[in-house]
């Protein structure tokens, strides 16, 4: 667990470096099961996600280090070195039923050993993300599949196949596409998620010697190769990250330099801040934002490129404290609104009815004590704290906020925001 003090922030002034993608990382980290060679993540954050993906690699076999030795890559971060030579079935599954992402394992491992067994994974309560497309996408690469009460079991030679997704699903997209690389012959993922996560795991697995096209696209081909090769590849920076301090500063006011962030993974949120009356420039470093949000906002989360859901929570504590009637639209998961009543303690007056949420912005927001839910409801807090009247104490009873934002006390403070971490520390 830990805790947060937030007291009202003046406007937040200088510059975040943007930490690497955890939505990047996670995948790429999966990815190193693939070959015996050793493979080096650059600039990898520290999160309790990474070092539960990391706790279940090593249980696969697969060796891995943190390499401190120098500022390697984005925000000085440290690289992390991997090599699964020896690969085995997982020997302990725990950590798969603490996090969604180590899923993830289940194609490379079903790609170099010919089976595999995952545990259905845990994660964040917003709603139902069943596993049912990841494992359409192994049957269509020949896999047999059998269900067990809390885990699933794959087995046989992958050959090339082609599926079309019910839905964009980003995870399924990732394993199918992570297992059809040792397949034999092309396969053909129908329907693909296109989010910049997907194009930098093709980037990646193509640096390792794989053959994927189309990745950013809704159609992906790849042509199976026999043999992957070790790869030093640094992921794209966290838009996610990026987005959630953008909001901070639309709710502050200030001038802030968000380092490294790539306006072209943030086209949605970016259009909509400027809507309220932020001011965005783009520059050779990253992207500057200035000035508070002043209008209300109308959000409807989709697929990429639409707007993301992960910052759909982030940029309701925004139009908080607009003048105005907001109007929001849930569409990716049907569970994400529990943030709604922890805003309302501070004062806001939201009205959520079903997949909808009207916000009458503009009342004077005050902190107390508030409770994160899961990873971005956490955020949102955060973000709302700075701007509410008074102290606020986030209680993350859960630890989800260190799952998605290293320190984000230090990167808000930085800024400027009076924000304290009381416990306990974070990941190391």
């Amino acid at each position: 667990m830990a805790t947060y003090s937030v007291r009202t922030s003046p406007p937040l002034r200088g510059e975040a470096i943007i930490h690497t993608a955890k939505n990047s990382v996670l995948p790429i980290l999966a990815a190193s099961l693939l070959t015996s060679d050793p493979v080096s993540v650059l600039g990898t954050p520290r999160l309790t996600d990474v070092d539960t993906l990391c706790e279940l690699l090593r249980s696969c076999g697969c060796q891995v280090e943190w390499d401190d030795s120098g500022p390697v890559g984005r925000a000085s971060a440290p690289a992390l070195n991997l090599c699964a030579r020896e690969l085995c079935m997982p020997a302990n599954d725990e950590p798969m039923r603490r996090m969604r992402a180590s899923i993830l394992i289940m194609g490379p491992l079903l790609a170099r050993l010919g089976m595999a067994r995952v545990t259905l994974p845990g994660g964040c309560a917003i709603g139902q993300r069943p596993v049912d497309q990841h494992i359409k996408g192994m049957q269509a690469l020949g896999a047999e599949v059998a269900l067990h009460q809390g885990h699933i079991e794959l087995s046989g030679r992958l050959r090339g196949g082609s599926v079309y997704l019910d839905m964009p699903s980003v995870g399924a997209t990732e394993n199918i596409m992570m297992a059809a690389t040792l397949a034999q012959g092309a396969s053909r993922i129908e329907n693909a998620a296109k989010e910049p996560e997907i194009t930098d795991l093709a980037m990646c697995l193509n640096q390792m010697g794989a053959r994927v096209a189309g990745a950013g696209s809704g159609t992906i081909i790849v042509q199976g190769v026999a043999k992957l090769h070790g790869v030093k590849y640094q992921p794209i920076p966290d838009r996610i990250e990026a987005g959630t301090l953008a909001c901070a500063t639309a709710i502050a006011g200030g001038n802030v330099l968000l380092r490294g962030a790539r306006s072209e993974h943030m086209r949605a949120l970016l259009f909509k801040l400027q809507e309220a009356g932020v001011i965005i420039a783009e520059q050779r470093e990253g992207l500057r934002v200035r000035g508070k949000a002043v209008q209300p906002l109308a959000v409807r989360t989709m697929v990429y490129p639409g707007f993301p859901t992960d910052l759909q929570a982030p940029i309701m504590a925004v139009a908080c404290f607009t003048p105005g009637t907001s109007v929001f639209l849930e569409t990716v998961f049907e569970n994400r609104y529990m943030h709604a009543t922890e805003l309302r303690r501070m004062g806001a007056r939201i009205r959520v009815e079903d997949r909808v949420a009207l916000i009458d912005g503009g009342p004077d927001m005050h902190g107390t004590r508030v409770i994160s839910s899961d990873l971005r409801a956490g955020a949102s807090l955060i973000c709302a704290a700075v701007g509410a009247k008074g102290e606020t104490i986030v209680e993350d009873p859960q630890g989800h906020i260190d799952r998605g934002y290293e320190r984000i006390e230090r990167t808000l403070g930085d800024l400027g925001a009076p924000i304290r971490r009381l416990q306990p520390d974070p990941p190391a």
